[in-house]
């Protein structure tokens, strides 16, 4: 049976009667009372303990000086301030390496990114052998191995998903004419992709995944009104096949013209970037700090044949490239 509680109470508000009542039960009888003399009418005026309530008096006053002898500060020991705890957290920073802005960027988006690749005829432009080469050196082989019989892998790029559905931005040079698509996304999965949409103006297009996996993270994508020269971004992608690689830079300028090396198209209203970016990362995302699509690169500047990178890239607006999947204006 559970014991009721117990509770102490006061001796100033305890009746004088009930005290002496209290005081007589925990006294040793003495032969007058076992002689039948009569009970002591006297009263107490004042707080009289008995024996108990005296030795838990004692064992509280110890306490008490313990725990001041603990507690009070030893000779010598130095009081901790402000300056001493600011101290100790640049210490801690400087000896603890933290991830770089784009590092964290990149973790975010990377879920997001998929590697393209079209198949069908191989050509023989400087590009496609460029690539070719790339991705022979990426796989160990020698530069200029022939490609085996059957689907030939024709380009490799890149593109970002923003639908948990599988759909994906890309570029449209990346699977132009091509006989098959094959997506590859960040968990390892293959998958075929049909063509959905085109914005031939802005050298867009819309892919829709065959399969998708269950844990797919759609990309986040920001507008870029208040996108400023100077502005951090990273250009994720599969250069030469190579990926998914990181590079970072800044924003070199808005609203940029580009005309293809063979001069039959023009693209405009582009984001100029310095982040490097080769073959192979058109139709990925360009992004900012975190992990934000601002836009799709398209297009590096370079007047040699070499087709690399030399400090000139090229994105089309997110706005741009969400109207092309049929994504409301931001």
């Amino acid at each position: 049976m559970r014991r009721p509680a117990f509770y102490s109470r006061s001796p100033r508000t305890l009746p004088p009667a009930a005290e002496q009542a209290a005081d007589e039960a925990e006294a040793p009888a003495s032969p007058d009372a076992a002689a039948g003399a009569a009970p002591n009418t006297s009263t107490h005026t004042g707080w009289q303990p008995g024996r108990r309530s005296f030795a838990l008096l004692i064992v509280l006053s110890a306490a008490l000086v313990t725990g001041a002898a603990l507690w009070a500060p030893r000779p010598g020991s130095k009081v901790l301030t402000q300056k001493d705890i600011d101290a100790a957290v640049l210490r801690t920073l400087q000896t603890n390496t933290l991830p770089s802005p784009a590092a964290k960027a990149a973790d975010i988006i990377r879920p997001s990114v998929v590697r393209v690749v079209s198949y069908g005829e191989e050509k023989n432009t400087p590009e496609a052998r460029l690539q070719k080469r790339g991705r022979n050196l990426a796989k160990g082989k020698p530069p200029d191995a022939a490609s085996p019989p059957g689907e030939v892998e024709r380009g490799v790029g890149t593109g970002v998903v923003i639908v948990d559905k599988g759909v994906i931005l890309t570029n449209l040079h990346v699977i132009a004419g091509a006989d098959k698509i094959k997506v590859t996304f960040f968990d390892g999965l293959e998958a075929v992709a049909t063509i959905t949409g085109v914005q031939p103006e802005n050298d867009l297009a819309v892919l829709q995944a065959q399969k998708v996996p269950d844990d797919l993270i759609p990309a986040t994508m920001r507008s870029t009104a208040d996108l400023r020269p100077g502005d951090q971004v990273a250009a994720v992608g599969f250069p030469f096949g190579i990926g998914p690689s990181v590079s970072a830079g800044v924003v070199s300028g808005l609203n940029r013209s580009f005309r293809s090396p063979e001069g039959k198209q023009e693209l405009g209203n582009l984001i100029q970037f310095d982040a490097a970016a080769n073959p192979g990362n058109s139709g990925g995302p360009l992004i900012n700090m975190d992990g934000e699509v601002l836009g799709i690169v398209t297009a590096i500047l370079n007047p040699t044949q070499q087709r690399t990178f030399i400090g000139i890239g090229f994105a089309v607006p997110i706005e741009n490239a969400a109207s092309a999947a049929g994504s409301p204006p931001f």
